[in-house]
């Protein structure tokens, strides 16, 4: 689960990093607000939306008056933002961050991840701070600086201390970052972060250190023990269909394909989608029902695949164990009848009650297309959006 700049900021600052002045703003009338109650004369207008990027999409501005900040936030809410992260279609801007401006005399970059490798959390820094990090770790790796915690010991000081002294940060910066790393390190790990990051993280005016930007992700399994963290959630800024499935127990992933895939284990799916791949398809979903699906949990998927306009087919490919064939074939029906499917619909069963299932579906009387194994499924799923689409030429 993503979270908006301004509250990433507020959540660290609660951990005593310090941030830029600042607050959020839903209206031009409000930002302006907003910026006489900062003070100064210069102020940063920055468009929240849930993604990268937005300083070369020109959703970052500097203001050098309160009319100007109305004017900016005026031009920035209710438009959409188009960066490398959202794709063409872009964000809409619901709110806007008001801030003062900095005066920045250098930039870094710091950051913790889970290390899926070591399954530890990392500390990784840079001295190439305020620009893609990927285009850093791609073009000069030896600027990446990486640390690995020890769960049972936490982030220790000397661990800061080789960090900063690798990336520059010394004399009277070093207490500064080591402190800043460590509150930044405690909440990372106490509100189940799967990413924090701070880019740029700044020297600013008389050599302070400032987290300019802010990033955070949460570990969405946790959120049950987070209250103020699902308080932040901001649901029109993700898929609505993902929304959706996660409210039906659903694990659902929209991809750009055309071969709808409704699927039970996320090692299945994977596998699934690359044998899609393999014949020459697209899949247009990530779709997991997991265990004991009932009919009504598989109509729901169906349903959900199917608001997806660019499916021209759906794969259902089921290795039952918890789950049931007999299930999975209840729940087909009920959705080919109650949803009026008319794309085709290749379904693979094997596992607990597969002849039962399969014996459903065959005196259904419905043009359910019936597969032997994965390689068979693939293969007649990307087979019949070509007839489709040959038909449609």
């Amino acid at each position: 689960m993503n979270i908006h700049e301004y509250q990433a900021k507020d959540l660290l600052k609660s951990y005593g990093v310090p941030v830029p002045v600042g607050g959020a703003a839903y209206s031009d009338a409000q930002a302006a607000a907003v910026a006489e109650e900062i003070g100064g004369d210069q102020w940063v207008v920055k468009a929240q939306i849930h993604a990268g990027g937005r300083g070369k999409a020109g959703g970052v501005r500097v203001a050098s008056s309160i009319d100007e900040v109305r004017e900016v936030a005026d031009v920035l809410l209710g438009s959409r933002l188009v960066t490398h992260q959202t794709g063409p279609g872009g964000s809409l801007i619901q709110r806007v961050l008001i801030e003062q401006a900095s005066q920045i005399k250098k930039e870094y970059y710091l950051g913790l991840v889970i290390d899926r490798a070591c399954q530890r959390i990392t500390l990784i820094a840079s001295s190439e701070g305020g620009v893609d990090i990927e285009e850093v770790a791609k073009n000069t790796p030896e600027k990446i600086i990486r640390e690995t915690v020890d769960p049972a010991l936490g982030l220790l000081d000397f661990q800061c201390r080789k960090v900063t002294c690798a990336v520059g940060l010394t004399g009277k910066l070093m207490p500064q970052a080591v402190r800043l790393m460590k509150r930044v390190y405690r909440c990372f790990r106490d509100k189940d972060a799967l990413q924090a990051e701070i880019n740029p993280l700044a020297i600013v005016g008389d050599d302070k250190l400032l987290a300019v930007d802010a990033k955070m992700s949460f570990d969405d399994n946790a959120l049950y023990r987070q209250n103020l963290i699902n308080e932040m959630r901001d649901l029109s800024e993700e898929d609505p269909k993902e929304v959706d499935a996660s409210g039906h127990g659903l694990n659902y992933i929209a991809l750009d394909g055309n071969i709808g895939c409704i699927v039970n284990g996320a090692g299945l799916a994977m596998a699934t989608m690359d044998a899609i791949t393999l014949h020459g398809g697209r899949p247009a979903n990530f779709l997991d029902v997991g265990g004991g699906a009932s009919p009504e949990k598989v109509t729901n998927a169906c349903r959900i695949v199917l608001q997806d306009g660019n499916v021209k087919a759906i794969l259902v490919n089921i290795f039952a164990g918890i789950n049931r064939c007999d299930w999975i074939a209840r729940g087909l029906i009920q959705a080919m009848r109650s949803l009026n499917i008319k794309v085709p619909l290749i379904v693979r069963l094997a596992g607990t009650n597969v002849e039962e299932g399969r014996e459903i579906l065959h005196t259904a009387e419905l043009s359910f297309v019936t597969a032997e194994n994965l390689d068979d499924a693939a293969a007649k799923v990307v087979a019949a959006v070509s007839a489709a689409r040959g038909k449609a030429a």
